[in-house]
């Protein structure tokens, strides 16, 4: 199974919350776990915002983001489609993100006839368009 995260899945990879089990799961059972090349910047991000609210000590902060940046070359890291996330966002009224990781994972969908992309999200909205577009979706909400 080729497993595709979006960064808010991503992320439950390092901060434990009510998800964090599941996704570690359906990781540990994939062959290839893939995300948009903007999902570092994107996690990175989000660590600084826990951080600066207190959500994450000092001591957590770094050593998530050393696991993380440690495991980024772990996964298959893909580009998106400018265009193609352009359409995504106007047919679905998806935001910028969700459209970039959308065309990404399309991106992987379309490599060869016999590949099969599970996508995970939090977004019903973003799991309805991936279901519309030919991904099986585990949706985590």
């Amino acid at each position: 199974m080729i497993l595709y995260l979006g960064t808010s899945s991503l992320i439950k990879l390092y901060v434990d919350d009510a998800h964090s089990k599941t996704v570690r799961q359906w990781v540990d059972e994939a062959e290839i776990v893939a995300t948009c090349r903007i999902a570092y910047t994107e996690a990175i991000s989000a660590l600084e915002m826990r951080f600066k609210k207190g959500d994450l000590s000092l001591k957590d902060y770094n050593r998530i983001f050393e696991a993380f940046t440690g495991d980024w070359n772990n996964l298959v890291v893909v580009d998106f489609d400018d265009l193609d996330a352009g359409r995504l966002l106007k047919k679905y009224g998806l935001s910028r993100m969700d459209a970039v990781h959308l065309s990404a994972a399309r991106k992987v969908h379309a490599a060869g006839d016999d590949i099969q992309v599970t996508f995970s999200t939090v977004s019903e909205r973003l799991g309805r368009a991936a279901a519309a577009e030919g991904l099986r979706v585990i949706p985590l909400s």
